[in-house]
């Protein structure tokens, strides 16, 4: 008996794909994926991957075919093997030991062929602790923790696979800032020792996913980063600044260790400035928000 097409498979007559809209899947559809969809919703057919059952009804009405899968049980995932053109991969790796990321993997495996186009979002995090120096697309990677190197099993998973990655850093938004940080009086740490952080507008990452699904390149990486110069304490002091709140106590870095997470220590221990300059030489965009401060004031 011949096996079922599934009814979101792009595997129709040419005629048909050109009447209609071309067919975009985009995996783990959060904040980001749901600014994607809120630009290409008109113009695409898009499918969005979700392991949240009750997420459904908000990605149907943002325009969405939701479909239920969960990256951590393949067995879930086969709706997904008529997929063959566009794959925006914007799901992390689990927050578990080891330095293999098996989400891509199942993804990869439950497509079953390669996507003519595919575009997974990795972090800076992989360049590792650079003493506050300046990287760019061509410095090898250096992770200097366990979340860093299954990002960076991702990303190389995805270049096999003839896909390209864009590196984002912090990420931030007018609807998204760390206000309650602020609030709960969270420390940061001391000028003298502070590090230096990178940063990208929410609007203007989802703006380099879609240019990165049309012009990125096989294999290449890409710096999703604006042009900000700014130490993390200097961060969250424009925030507090632009939203009336207290800035954040200041710590020296022996004293700031015993007072955060664990995990916000890992970030506050790595100093870099990244440059992006392919997001606007091969990706062609011009970012919205060039800067954070630019992005503040007009807030």
């Amino acid at each position: 008996m011949q096996k079922a097409t599934p009814a979101h498979s792009d595997r129709e007559p040419r005629g048909r794909r050109r009447l209609g809209r071309p067919l975009l899947l985009i995996v783990g559809c959060g904040d980001i994926g749901g600014r994607i969809l809120a630009r290409l919703a008109g113009r695409f057919r898009v499918v969005a991957l979700t392991s949240s059952p009750p997420r459904v009804p908000a990605l149907r009405a943002a325009g969405a075919v939701p479909i239920v899968g969960n990256l951590d049980r393949r067995a879930s995932l086969w709706r997904l093997s008529g997929f063959r053109r566009r794959v925006i991969h914007l799901a992390p790796p689990p927050e578990s030991a080891g330095r293999r990321d098996p989400r891509t993997r199942a993804l990869l495996a439950a497509l079953r062929r390669r996507p003519e186009r595919l575009v997974y979002v990795s972090t800076t995090g992989v360049y590792g602790d650079r003493g506050g120096g300046f990287v760019d697309e061509t410095a090898p990677p250096a992770p200097v923790n366990d979340r860093a190197w299954r990002r960076l099993d991702a990303e190389r998973q995805v270049r096999r696979a003839g896909g390209c990655v864009l590196r984002a850093p912090g990420i931030y938004a007018h609807d998204r800032l760390p206000l309650a940080r602020l609030r709960s009086g969270a420390p940061a740490l001391a000028p003298e020792d502070d590090v230096y952080s990178n940063h990208i507008h929410g609007d203007d990452l989802a703006r380099l996913c879609i240019a990165a699904l049309c012009r990125g390149r096989p294999g290449r990486v890409y710096n999703a980063v604006d042009r900000s110069q700014l130490k993390m304490g200097a961060y969250f002091d424009l925030v507090a600044d632009r939203c009336g709140l207290p800035r954040p106590p200041r710590l020296r870095r022996e004293q700031l260790r015993a007072a955060v997470s664990p995990m916000m220590y890992s970030f506050m221990c790595e100093s870099r400035r990244v440059r992006g300059s392919r997001i606007g030489r091969e990706l062609r965009v011009r970012l919205l928000w060039p800067t954070v401060e630019q992005a503040l004031a007009a807030g």
